[in-house]
């Protein structure tokens, strides 16, 4: 394609622009060769000539078209140079708010400066397991690559994220190590992925510091590599470090702020533990305040801190470590303080002793003050004959003080790394790792320092690395295709690093001017002039002589040689780490050891355990100095930078570059420079130059077709091959041939070329357009035109017709008109003669009557006049009077309505109100009642009074009367003297009588008074109550009225309320249901592993044949009092309706210590094996080769052993039958005493009783015995022997010197053998038990010691709260314990009721069989009677019909078990009674119940649900076998059921099958377990089908055309899509989903499965679908169009009409589809107005606002002719969304499962009408 071609009219290209760096313009006109300048139109519409430069002849950048705009890979673009990557970056970053985009093999992310919600645990789920081109980008994808290669090839992988300060780069690693923790979690107990992700906050508190450009800025660089093992599980980590910026500690420039830890530490100082630190504020300290403000904007310090501490705590750094750090860090902050005094001299300088700060700094580091103060102001001189010490300068004292604050904390990062990784590393054997490289990226300042320089120097290194590995890739890819390989000349640095790092570079000749002992910078500086002034990469800076440039692959930088020297010497005077070294706290000591004073600035590395590399350590082990630290700190960079390099190169790498889009911080804002800048510097252009240099566009046979079909001809189109097709199709268009490129699977093309075929597709489209356009507009003209033709003619033909009618209408006209006109004129002559005359007559006729009617209207007005007078003056009188006593009547009407309002009012309100009417009314009743009281007081008080005044009268009457004969006496002794005055003193006694009788009177008067005045109010009271209470009950009846129409609102709300909980509490319940099953798969596992470490070789088992179903089992017995413990709660919310089945918290508490019951087990078996072990070692290195017996002598060991052993069981044969007789003599005892019946019995009982302790007693004789006979025989032994085996000289005991005979010695002797070995046996049993009892004790005392450690660390963690934490703390503590005591002491209480209960039960059935057997003796008796007859009868047998029981012989149960579930398979009952097994099962159940055998009950139910687990265990991955016993499991639950008695569950039973019902047995508790098996066997039974359907979904959902030529592809890039498969390969369609569809619903029908279980199966299914579906949608740009849409709709109405066919559609499926539903019609619907956005808003109601705005960003245009979705609407969408209160999720939960319900389904069968087929091989059961 010429350049005329290219470069024609409207025509869009990329011109320079000094403030956008890139801007787009139009040509106005054709270019051709030889013009000097371009005629552009810009977006403005300005005009704008281009020149041209004559001597390049470069023209501008052209623009991809419109369609290729927004690309998830940079690499799809025809067009690959800086502006289209500007471009398309700035596109999706601020319109489509995309902040990753893949360029090749780098990911490059933009820092929004924003949370964004893409980075949680759905996210990481959507990406895991995933191909790294079929999702978005993102750096989970990144993450998953790796993960996917190092799992595939097996080689370690490594992660390079570079950037500059505030790109993001820290963050990026963290969610990288987040995503891994989250996928390989560790396959221990030991959660290694936390304390990964917990050396974070770590490190960014010692490493991380505020700069100009981030607040959070890593000053240092890290390489983590996460180990894993075979089964690619974390099991470890390790962590290197580079070049940590040791200045920062002892300067900050202008606005920055120094290690956070500091700051931290200050803001943490008023804690009590941080008093000795002596720390204020961190203004007060110089190293921490140099940059002016110490405080980050929405940064906490002191909560930092805490989280600093706690990070520290869970790596394992103890509480004295933590101290002993946080006093070496503010030491540091106390040396800055220190104040030097310089001497008048000059030349020396003191530090004053009693400096507050230098106290400070030597008490925290443990060292000598003295020392100290002059080491700091001294040097020693060593030379080699004498040792000279020497003053400093004031200069060079606060050089050496800032050295030593640098020394120190270099020192102690590196110990914290130490530390970090010792808590990460791990004994078990490394597999593979990730490493993740955070690293800096390159930088460039105003001022460039020596830290600049070897972060450039790295990225150098790094930047080649990337350039070889993208030129590698490259050519396996052209190899792999099979295309001819050309050389790329890309951009090779190695030139810039051997300026750098060879010989004589400038790294070797700053080190060599660091050993000069007068060396300068400006020396050095000229050096480098002299030595590489030629070197292309090498420039001297015009102005400057100390300064110098390096031209770096990025840019030109220009670095400042001040300071280099001191930077790379990093001196630090010996005396001064002597000191150190000799601090009293070993802390600081083990700081400054030898070994690590040889690198004070290196990096901290530990040895990585790898399977194909080993990791040499970043810090070499040099040799101790004598005076100063020999290597630089270039020398250890270089070196470490060297190892990093053989790292990377070793592993597979992956790139991350993280680009800054502003300097100000602000969200989703886009600088073009500051981003061209970047992407300049992190080498993405250079990735884009090398792929655009080769053939960038590539794409599949397949798509090319699909894309291109347009192109083709038709005859082509006739061949079946398409590869054939597409070579003569490019051919054919593009006729340079090096254009392009046919390789084994996809087609190659030249940059622009792709471009140029959409060109010719959009032509082909444009010229077919046309074509439609023109005919269709013709043959519309036609139309228009016969349309008009007619109608022309039929209106002419009218037009005519009404002319010639309207002259003959005016003719006819006239002729009337005059006519007309005749008869008119006479008719109106006429008519005015009559009105004349007729007037004339009325008027005279008028005239004569008015003066008649004058006259006689006079008079009569005169008489009316009177009699009107005469009634107006009464009515006036009248008026006066009525309006007189109107006004009356009114006002008094107007005031008594007042007050009846008024009082009305009143009571109305008092009527309303129900409360204030009981109030009241109390109020009244108290009212009452206190009157009452109060009259009561006033009579008892009148009573008093008069018994008071009549007791003062009887005085007063007394007195008077002893007054009287005192005067008579007075007066007969005295004569009349003094008569006046006693006649006086009576009169006043005789008016104080009188008085007092008054007043009696009045308060007689008052009391009677004021008592009527309150039995009258008492009396209104009550009759006032009594109305009130009438009232009150009107009222009240009222208000129930009102409160029913409210109840009747509020009990449906909330019963809808209850229905939520109830779906809650069921899902949460199946959660537990689902772990439970979980933990028990652990224990199972955990048991087998313990059988078979037991089975093995030189170990005995167990001689027990105990049964394995008590062990299998954890289930509870029979029992048939135990109703109401255990219910079956998914029956109990079905039929309580509104009642809630509670979870308890028991459960969940009971669950834990099931947990912590496992591990506790699991440590034992552990114990016991590895002392198994030990044992079996001992005895190995014990045996040693013995002497052969004699046969005799085995004989007699042989016959020992089998009469031990003889003994031995019959003793414990005995014990068993004593343990027996114990127990049944306690029944019958207890027995007797309430019944006082059997004594026959008990008498039986006792004798046996007797006879047993008799002979227990006979044989404790015969031990003891034997005993003494062994006692002898040692003795003897110990004596000495023959070693002849001769019977004889065996007969001689030492006891006794009589002959003995020889076969009573050897009797004797096989005694004393046997006895013998019988007390070695005890002796070994008691040695066992004693071991036992010593295990059982440590075990008690480890425990107890970790629950002191666990009590510790949660006293040591107490202590860091705060006084109110500690108290709450406390509280939970106290709480959790009560809590578990309450637990333990329920579930003791509860084992207690269950052995009464079952003790009872023992006793009852006892107490039966002492009946039976009485019956049976009198039976016996009988028969024996009966027997005496003369002559024999023969009783037959009555047949009897089949009762529908089997009965079976407990041996048999096994081979029941074995032939009906564990070999059974769901083929052999093919064409049988679905569930056939479940009925023979209860069949068999029912006869135990009939013969009241509880243990045969418990043991066929416990083995059936184990083998049943065992079976779905087995076959874990096939689905007819989990719906086979998912439908026997419930069939089997269901006839428990529906034959329990219960009421409830038989009202749709017959007559016959009520007979079939359990008589004795209540198995509710079964029940209950088997419901918890169908739930579990369920949830396996999803988990299959979502296996086999998960594969399917988006390719047969998203990627297959189901509708042929609907899609087409757009271009893609270097990422390969699973849709871009070679004639779409293993690809899926819709039919293969309805076809497994399909399937599973002939297997769950076939097999009798529940119809409402089937229902909610497919509804678990639909949901998974669309969950998947929708997921993939919302991660994919490309699936995001219109074609998709229609596809998508028309996929989701087959699966529609399946449902409708398969009358499933009830089940809910179809609801829960309907997110994709609205997802497919969002992307149909138009969307531009704001009529189409609320037509979104009221369409999308199931999708949440993220979800539609994610769709809406993800929106492509497959075509030219369709438009992108505009920034503009998008926004008016997020607008009228933002009332809504969506979850904050963007994917749907693929794993979430809705609870299910086993609803009652009762069966129509009969027992006895079930017939057992041959195939079953049950010839053993028997029908009763």
């Amino acid at each position: 394609m010429s350049v005329s071609e290219l470069y024609s009219q409207y025509t869009r290209v990329w011109i320079p622009d000094p403030d956008q760096v890139w801007r787009v313009a139009e040509l106005t006109k054709d270019y051709k060769e030889g013009d000097q300048s371009l005629q552009l139109r810009l977006e403005d519409e300005t005009i704008r000539e281009h020149p041209i430069d004559a001597q390049s002849n470069q023209l501008p950048f052209l623009r991809n078209p419109d369609i290729l705009v927004g690309e998830n890979d940079l690499t799809a673009l025809s067009y690959l140079h800086e502006p289209a990557v500007l471009h398309n970056l700035k596109v999706r970053f601020l319109e489509s708010n995309h902040i990753y985009t893949y360029c090749g093999i780098v990911l490059v992310a933009i820092n929004p400066y924003e949370q964004l919600p893409i980075y949680g645990q759905d996210v990481i789920c959507a990406y895991s397991g995933q191909n790294m081109g079929d999702m978005d980008p993102h750096i989970f994808a990144v993450a998953e690559e790796a993960y996917k290669q190092m799992a595939r090839d097996e080689k370690n992988q490594s992660i390079i994220v570079s950037g500059e300060s505030g790109a993001g780069k820290t963050v990026s690693a963290k969610y990288a190590m987040r995503y891994f923790a989250t996928v390989g979690g560790s396959a221990s107990d030991t959660n290694i992925e936390e304390k990964v992700l917990a050396s974070s906050p770590i490190m960014e508190a010692i490493g991380n510091a505020k700069t100009t450009r981030n607040d959070n800025s890593s000053r240092f660089g890290k390489y983590i590599q996460i180990g894993f093992d075979k089964r690619y599980h974390i099991i470890g980590a390790n962590m290197r470090t580079y070049l940590l910026e040791k200045s920062r500690v002892v300067f900050q420039a202008d606005d920055e702020r120094n290690y956070h830890i500091f700051y931290q530490l200050c803001a943490a100082a008023s804690l009590p533990e941080f008093k000795e630190l002596a720390l204020t504020c961190a203004e007060d300290f110089f190293y921490a305040s140099q940059g002016g403000d110490t405080s980050i904007e929405g940064v906490d310090d002191a909560e930092d801190f805490e989280k600093t501490r706690q990070a520290f705590t869970l790596l394992g750094v103890r509480e004295s470590h933590q101290i002993s750090i946080f006093k070496i860090i503010a030491s540091i902050l106390h040396l800055g303080n220190v104040e030097i005094q310089a001497e008048r001299d000059g030349d020396s300088c003191s530090v004053s002793p009693q400096d507050e700060h230098l106290n400070n700094f030597c008490r925290l580091l443990g060292v000598e003050l003295s020392q100290m103060e002059h080491w700091l102001c001294h040097r020693k001189l060593v030379t080699t004959s004498e040792t000279y010490v020497k003053t400093m300068s004031l200069q060079q004292v606060v050089n050496a003080r800032n050295a030593l604050a640098k020394h120190i904390y270099a020192q102690l990062f590196g110990w914290i790394v130490e530390h970090v990784n010792k808590a990460l590393h791990t004994a078990l054997k490394q597999h593979s790792f990730i490493g993740v490289l955070d690293i800096y990226g390159f930088e460039t300042f105003e001022v460039n320092s020596f830290e600049q320089f070897c972060i450039n120097y790295a990225n150098e290194k790094l930047q080649q690395q990337f350039n070889s590995h993208v030129f590698k890739l490259e050519q396996e890819e052209y190899m792999k295709e099979q295309i001819p390989w050309t050389l790329i000349d890309f951009y090779d640095n190695q030139p810039c690093i051997d300026l750098i790092e060879a010989k004589l570079g400038i790294l070797d000749l700053l080190d060599e001017e660091c050993k000069v002992p007068k060396g300068t910078d400006q020396n050095w500086a000229q050096k480098l002039y002299d030595r590489h002034s030629g070197s292309q990469h090498f420039q001297k800076p015009r102005m400057s002589n100390t300064a110098f440039i390096v031209v770096h692959f990025a840019d030109k930088v220009e670095y400042l040689s001040d300071g280099f020297l001191e930077k790379n010497r990093d001196t630090v005077y010996e005396e001064q780490i002597n000191i150190l070294k000799a601090s009293k706290f070993p802390l600081v000591a083990d700081l400054f050891h030898d070994d690590k004073d040889s690198a004070p600035a290196s990096t901290t590395s530990t040895k990585g355990s790898s399977a194909k590399i080993n990791i040499r350590s970043a810090r070499p082990h040099l040799k101790a100095s004598n005076k100063e630290h020999k290597k630089t700190v270039g020398h250890q960079f270089r070196t470490s930078l060297h190892l990093l390099m053989e790292t990377l190169n070793a592993t597979t790498p992956h790139y991350v570059r993280c680009i800054k889009p502003n300097d100000e911080k602000l969200p989703f804002h886009f600088d073009p420079k500051r981003a061209v800048q970047q992407l300049r510097a992190c080498g993405v252009l250079e990735t884009i130059r090398i792929s655009a240099a080769g053939y960038p566009s590539r794409w599949a046979y397949h798509d090319f077709f699909n894309r291109y079909r347009v192109l083709i001809k038709k005859r082509e189109l006739a061949n079946a091959d398409r590869k054939a097709i597409c070579r003569s199709v490019l051919e054919n268009l593009i006729k340079d041939p090096d254009k392009f490129q046919f390789g084994r699977t996809k087609i190659f093309f030249r940059a622009g070329q792709v471009a140029y075929l959409e060109k010719l597709r959009a032509d082909k489209f444009r010229a077919a357009t046309i074509m439609i356009q023109k005919t269709v507009r013709g043959w519309l003209q036609k139309v228009k035109y016969r349309r008009l033709k007619g109608a022309t003619l039929t209106l002419q033909r009218y037009c005519r017709g009404y002319r010639a009618r309207r002259l003959a209408e005016h003719l006819r006209r006239t002729r009337a008109a005059v006519a007309l006109q005749k008869q008119c004129r006479m008719w109106r002559a006429r008519l005015a003669y009559q009105r004349v005359r007729a007037a004339t007559v009325v008027i005279q006729a008028f005239a004569r009557g008015m003066f008649v009617r004058r006259a006689y209207h006079q008079v009569l007005r005169e008489h009316k006049a009177t009699i009107i007078q005469k009634q107006v003056r009464g009515w006036m009188a009248r008026r006066h009077f009525q309006r007189l006593r109107g006004a009356a009547i009114v006002i008094q009407c107007a005031f008594r309505r007042l007050q009846a309002r008024q009082e009305l009012k009143a009571l109305k309100i008092e009527a309303r109100s129900a409360e204030h009417l009981k109030r009241l009314n109390v109020g009244m009743e108290n009212k009452v009642v206190q009157l009452q009281r109060k009259i009561h007081d006033q009579n008892k008080e009148f009573k008093t009074l008069s018994e008071q005044l009549s007791a003062v009268t009887s005085t007063h009457t007394m007195e008077v009367e002893r007054l009287k004969k005192e005067l008579a006496h007075y007066q007969q002794s005295r004569g009349g003297d003094s008569s006046p005055g006693l006649q006086e003193e009576v009169e006043s006694l005789r008016t104080e009588l009188q008085r007092a009788h008054s007043e009696r009177k009045i308060l007689e008067d008052a009391h009677a008074r004021e008592n009527s005045e309150l039995r009258k109010r008492v009396a209104d009271l009550e009759q006032e109550n009594a109305l009130l209470k009438d009232e009150k009950e009107q009222l009240n009846h009222q208000i129930l009225g009102q409160l029913k129409d409210e109840f009747s609102q509020n009990s449906i709300k909330e019963n809808l309320l209850v229905k939520k909980e109830l779906e809650e509490e069921r899902s949460r319940y199946q959660n537990l249901v689902k772990e439970y099953s979980r933990l028990e798969q652990r224990y199972d596992n955990l048991r087998d592993e313990m059988t078979i470490i037991k089975q093995t070789p030189g170990h005995r088992r167990n001689p027990s044949n105990q049964s394995s179903l008590e062990s299998d089992s954890n289930y509870p017995s029979i029992s048939t009092s135990e109703v109401g413990d255990t219910e079956d709660a998914l029956p109990q919310v079905e039929e309580l309706g509104l009642e809630k089945a509670a979870m308890d918290m028991t459960v969940f508490l009971k669950l834990q210590k099931r947990v912590r019951e496992l591990e506790q087990e699991r440590r034992k078996l552990q114990a016991q094996l590895e002392k198994r072990e030990q044992q079996d070692s001992r005895n190995a290195q014990m045996e040693q080769p013995k002497n052969d017996l004699d046969l005799d002598q085995d004989a007699d060991l042989a016959y020992n052993r089998l009469k031990r052993q003889e003994l031995e069981s019959e003793n414990k044969k005995l014990k068993n039958d004593l343990n027996e007789l114990r127990k049944a003599v306690a029944a019958q005892a207890a027995q007797n005493n309430s019944t006082h019946s059997s004594p026959d019995s008990y008498g039986l009982l006792l004798n046996q009783l007797k006879l047993a302790s008799e002979e227990l007693e006979v044989r404790k004789e015969e031990v003891l015995i034997l005993r003494t006979q062994i006692v002898s025989a040692d003795q003897r032994r110990l004596a000495g022997r023959s070693t002849e085996p001769n019977i004889n000289a065996r007969t001689s005991w030492p006891n006794s010197e009589k002959h003995v005979d020889q076969e009573d010695a050897i009797e004797a002797y096989h005694g004393v053998c046997q006895t013998n070995r019988l007390l070695e046996a005890q002796l070994q049993a008691q040695s066992r038990t004693h071991e036992e009892e010593v295990e059982r004790l440590q075990a008690q005392v480890e425990a107890l010691r970790e629950e002191l450690d666990r009590q510790q660390q949660t006293f040591s963690q107490t202590l860091l709260l705060s006084p109110e934490a500690q108290v709450e703390f406390g509280v939970q503590q106290e709480m959790s314990r009560l809590a578990t005591e309450n637990l333990d002491l329920k579930e003791l209480v509860e084992k207690l009721e269950k052995n009464e209960k079952k003790l009872k039960k023992q006793l009852k059935i006892h107490m039966k069989k002492v009946q039976d057997l009485e019956a049976a003796q009198t039976l016996a008796q009988s028969e024996r009677r009966r027997h005496e007859l003369n002559r024999q009868v023969t009783v037959q047998r009555k047949e009897k019909d089949f009762q529908g029981m089997l009965e079976y012989h407990k041996d048999d149960e096994a081979l029941l078990i074995r032939s009906l579930v564990t070999e059974l398979k769901p083929q052999t009952l093919a064409g049988t009674v679905p569930c056939l097994p479940a009925y023979i099962l209860y069949m068999c159940v029912r006869h135990a119940d009939y013969v009241n055998d509880d243990l045969k009950v418990h043991s066929l139910l416990t083995s059936t649900i184990n083998s049943i687990k065992k079976v779905l265990k087995k076959h874990n991955n096939d689905f007819e076998m989990t719906s086979f016993w998912l439908s026997n499991t419930c069939r089997l639950l269901h006839c428990l059921k529906q034959y329990s008695g219960d009421e409830g569950f038989m009202t749709q039973n017959t007559a016959k099958q009520n007979e079939h019902c359990l008589k004795n047995f209540d198995l509710t508790e079964y029940r209950q377990v088997l419901s918890d098996l169908s739930i579990q066997i369920y949830q396996q039974l999803i988990k299959i089908a979502e296996g086999a359907l998960q594969p399917m979904i988006v390719s047969a959902m998203l990627e297959n055309e189901s509708i042929q030529g609907l899609s087409g592809m757009k271009p893609t890039g270097y990422r390969k899509r699973s849709s871009s498969m070679v004639d779409g390969d293993n690809a899926y369609c819709l039919e293969a989903i309805i076809r497994q569809m399909n399937s599973f619903h002939i297997v769950m029908c076939d097999q009798g499965l529940d119809p409402e279980i089937i229902l909610q199966v497919f509804k678990q299914l639909f949901y998974m679908v669309t969950a998947v579906t929708l997921n993939n949608l919302l991660l994919r740009k490309d699936v995001c169009s219109w074609s998709t849409g229609m596809q998508l709709r028309y996929n989701i109405s087959q699966l529609e009409e399946w449902l409708r066919g398969r009358n499933l559609h009830k089940s809910g499926a179809v609801q829960t589809m309907e997110p994709l539903i609205q997802a497919a019609q969002l992307l149909q619907l138009k969307k531009k107005t704001p009529e189409d956005a609320e037509a979104i808003c009221s369409l999308c109601t199931s999708l949440s606002t993220q979800q539609i705005v994610k769709i809406l960003n993800l929106y492509t245009p497959l075509n030219e002719f369709e438009e992108r979705v505009t920034v503009g609407f998008i926004r008016t969408i997020q607008a009228q969304l933002q009332e809504r209160s969506d979850p904050q999720q963007l994917l749907l939960d693929c794993k979430h499962m809705f609870p299910v319900v086993f609803p009652f389904n009762p069966s129509s069968l009969t027992m006895d009408t079930i017939h057992i087929p041959a195939c079953l091989n049950l010839e053993f059961l028997n029908e009763v």
